[in-house]
C-alpha cells in the first residue's frame, strides 16, 4: 500500500460505526481505495442494506480525511452492503441464511404476523434477500396478508419452491392444506413441519429469514428455539397492560432458552389502546424498546387486501414507522452478532 493510501486508511480509522461503535477499517468495511489526483476512492460496505446512516459516514469521513491527508480534497464514497452471517447458522444448517429471527407475542390479536410481513417486505424493500416462514402451523395468516392466496408451491430438486411477493420468498401451510379445513396436529407434528419449511424449501441466499410464530410459549417457538440456531427474537405486544404481561412471559422464554431478545415493538399504539406499555417493558427487561406502530386503519386494509402498508401507503405515520422499524432491527442484527463475538467477520463472507 503507497504512502498516501496508508495515511488515508490510517485517517479513516479513526471513523466509528455508529451502531457497532468500532471503526470502520477494523470492522472491514473500507474497500478497494484508490487516489486519482486530489480524490480518494473507495467502497463502504455496510452491514445491512437497509443502514439509514450513509449520511453520517459522508461527514464523518470527510471529516477524518480532508484537511488531515495531505493532497486530498475530495472523497468519492461507493455503497454496498453485506449482511454478517451467524457463526451459530453457518455450519449447521444446510442452507445459506446469514440471519434468522423469530417474530413473537404473548397473546393473540396483538398484530404479529402484520409486524413479520411489514418488516420483511420493507427490509427486502431496502436491499436484502429476506424469507418469510408462518410458522403458526394450524393457523395460517400470511397467504393472505402478502395477497399471494392459497395455490400450492411448485417443486424443483426435491424442494418446494417459495411463493414470492414484493421481493420476499413466502412459505405457509395455508399453500400445502385446504383453507377450508381445520388442520389438527399434535406436537411432534408442529416440530417436524417447521424443521421442514427450513430443510425442503428451496430458498436460495438470504439476508434475513423472519419467522413468524403462532402466540403463547407453546411447542411451535420452544421447537424453533430448540431446533434451530436463532439470531435474535423480537416481542409484538400491544400497549395495555394485559398484553404487557403475556409479551413478558414470551420475552422470559427466548431468555431461558439462551435467545437475544432484540427488542419489544409496541403495536396499535394510539387513544383506543394507549401508549406506553411496549416501551416499560423493554426498560423493565433490559432490552431495546424497536419502536411503536400507530393504530391504522390502513393497516388492518392492507392486511386483508395483501397489500402491506409498507407498500400501499408508505407515507402514512404507519408506513413510516415499519419501515424506521426495520432500519432499527437491521441494526440491531449487526450489533447482537458482533457483541457475541458470534458473527462472520466481512472479509471471510460471500
Amino acid at each position: 500500500m503507497s504512502d498516501i493510501n496508508s495515511q488515508i486508511m490510517t485517517a479513516l480509522g479513526t471513523v466509528i460505526e455508529p451502531e457497532l461503535h468500532r471503526d470502520i477499517v477494523s470492522l472491514n468495511m473500507v474497500r478497494d481505495l484508490t487516489v486519482e489526483g486530489d480524490t480518494a476512492n473507495f467502497t463502504i460496505v455496510l452491514t445491512t442494506p437497509a443502514c439509514p446512516l450513509k449520511d453520517v459516514f459522508v461527514e464523518r469521513c470527510d471529516a477524518a480525511v480532508i484537511g488531515t491527508v495531505p493532497g486530498i480534497n475530495k472523497l468519492n464514497i461507493r455503497w454496498d452492503s453485506q449482511v454478517p452471517t451467524d457463526r451459530k447458522i453457518h455450519g449447521r444448517l444446510d442452507v445459506p441464511i446469514r440471519s434468522i429471527v423469530a417474530v413473537g407475542s404473548g397473546k393473540g390479536g396483538v398484530g404479529k404476523s402484520t409486524v413479520s410481513t411489514n418488516l420483511a417486505v420493507a427490509l427486502a424493500e431496502a436491499g436484502a434477500r429476506v424469507g418469510l416462514i408462518d410458522a403458526d402451523i394450524l393457523n395460517p395468516n400470511l397467504p393472505t396478508m402478502t395477497g399471494v392466496g392459497y395455490g400450492r408451491p411448485k417443486v424443483e430438486d426435491d424442494k418446494m419452491v417459495p411463493i414470492e411477493a414484493y421481493g420476499v420468498k413466502i412459505m405457509s401451510t395455508g399453500f400445502l392444506t385446504d383453507p377450508n379445513k381445520p388442520m389438527i396436529m399434535r406436537g411432534p407434528m408442529l416440530h417436524s413441519a417447521i424443521r421442514q419449511f427450513f430443510i425442503d424449501v428451496k430458498w436460495g441466499e438470504l439476508d434475513y429469514m423472519i419467522v413468524d410464530l403462532p402466540p403463547g410459549t407453546g411447542d411451535a417457538p420452544l421447537s424453533l428455539a430448540q431446533s434451530f440456531p436463532l439470531t435474535g427474537a423480537i416481542i409484538v405486544t400491544q400497549p395495555q397492560d394485559v398484553a404487557v404481561g403475556d409479551a413478558l412471559r414470551s420475552a422470559a422464554m427466548f431468555e431461558t432458552l439462551n435467545v437475544p431478545v432484540l427488542g419489544i415493538v409496541e403495536n396499535m399504539a394510539g387513544d383506543f389502546f394507549g401508549s406506553g406499555g411496549g416501551e416499560k417493558l423493554a426498560a423493565e427487561r433490559d432490552v431495546p424498546f424497536l419502536g411503536r406502530i400507530p393504530l391504522d386503519a390502513e393497516v388492518r386494509k392492507g392486511g386483508d387486501y395483501g397489500r402491506p402498508i409498507v407498500v400501499s401507503a408508505p407515507e402514512t405515520s404507519a408506513g413510516q414507522a415499519f419501515q424506521q422499524l426495520a432500519e432499527t432491527v437491521a441494526a440491531r442484527i449487526s450489533v447482537v452478532m458482533l457483541q457475541s463475538e458470534g458473527v462472520i467477520p466481512l472479509n471471510i463472507i460471500g
